[in-house]
């Protein structure tokens, strides 16, 4: 799958502008005279939602996976002083034992008086002293390092249950969102297959366009996607052979312009369903099809990277995708492999 870097969606007014290949449009009203663009609108401002609370998941789920990490770091430094504590004890035992078998119960003066040389006695109790101070004092600083230890650990362990228990919630707030954004997309869809079946198709609303910083004079329709049905490809839907790329999206997604442009025709009927047709400096033409809305009119220039409408399942369509073509005229019949048009400017797909 290509990721793009996906851009905020500044605003949630989004719907179809739909005109009849080669006449004016004729709108399809709701029942209060409104064009209704409320169900356009919600999967927009839910598509941003979606995002905005996918992305704090993720930064909760690597953060809780770094504190749990740093957690068991610590479990393992603290098992290791544990071991360090011990091995110290041992070997203050051993002297202990060593002193006991040396001199017994018997008091130092007394070793003293039956010693054959008491100066070595003495040297040799002093050492015995000093390495029980010293043990007594290795002991002492890791009983302390054990203590700290603990403590970060403890922290450490439950920032990470903290981070856990927070994770859940956004994960409930995340499925929330998708349930919601679910509803709303077909929502949609169902108003844009009414109007194809109609054959009336909605008018225009206008979109305040996210800010694009577009580099290149070519982008791919979609921001996100995943290649699905090539160019030329048989298939049981189509007469002949594919005539275009099909990009696996969501229903609601935004569908962009692949190039400057001018918008030569927006139409709600056959098997594309609800399409755009943009003409191209240089000769080319771009087809966006089975979408669910548009958001521009015939004789609209438009720029790379700019709204189309969103993707749908409108047509001769079996699940929701973008139906992407590249052609020579405005007329299907007419395409070039879409793949190998973008590599030729720059663009992998």
């Amino acid at each position: 799958m290509r990721q793009r870097p996906r851009r905020s969606l500044v605003v949630p007014a989004l719907l179809c502008a739909l005109v009849a290949l080669g006449g004016p449009p004729t709108l399809s009203q709701g029942a209060d005279g409104s064009e209704g663009p409320e169900a356009s609108a919600e999967v927009a401002r839910l598509f941003e939602e979606a995002s905005a609370a996918t992305q704090h998941y993720e930064e909760g789920r690597r953060a809780a996976a770094l504190q749990k990490t740093k957690a068991q770091k610590m479990e393992r430094l603290l098992e290791r002083e544990r071991r360090e504590i011990a091995a110290l004890h041992n070997d203050l035992g051993r002297i202990a034992r060593a002193q006991y078998r040396n001199g017994g119960d018997i008091p130092l003066t007394a070793q003293m008086l039956l010693a054959d040389d008491p100066e070595e006695l003495m040297h040799g109790q002093r050492a015995v002293w000093q390495a029980d101070l010293a043990l007594n004092n290795a002991v002492d600083k890791s009983r302390r390092a054990e203590k700290k230890l603990e403590e970060g650990q403890r922290r450490a362990t439950a920032a990470w249950h903290s981070l856990e228990k927070s994770n859940g919630r956004l994960a409930s707030l995340k499925q929330s969102i998708a349930s919601k954004l679910e509803e709303a997309q077909w929502k949609l869809q169902g108003e844009a297959d009414r109007s194809v079946a109609a054959g009336q198709c909605r008018g225009a609303v206008r979109l305040e366009q996210p800010e694009f910083r577009v580099t290149s004079a070519w982008v791919p329709p979609v921001e996100t996607y995943e290649l699905s049905a090539g160019f030329d490809s048989a298939g049981e839907r189509w007469a002949h052979r594919h005539t275009g790329q099909d990009f696996a999206v969501g229903i609601g997604t935004p569908v962009r312009a692949a190039g400057a442009g001018r918008v030569v025709s927006v139409s709600c009927g056959g098997g594309f369903g609800v399409e755009v047709v943009v003409r191209h400096p240089g000769g080319y033409y771009t087809q966006y099809a089975h979408l669910a809305a548009v958001a521009v009119d015939q004789g609209e220039k438009v720029r790379a990277g700019q709204w189309l409408g969103q993707s749908g399942t409108t047509g001769n369509s079996t699940g929701p995708h973008l139906h992407f073509e590249v052609r020579l005229t405005p007329y299907l019949g007419s395409g070039v492999d879409p793949v190998a048009w973008f590599a030729e400017r720059g663009v992998r797909l």
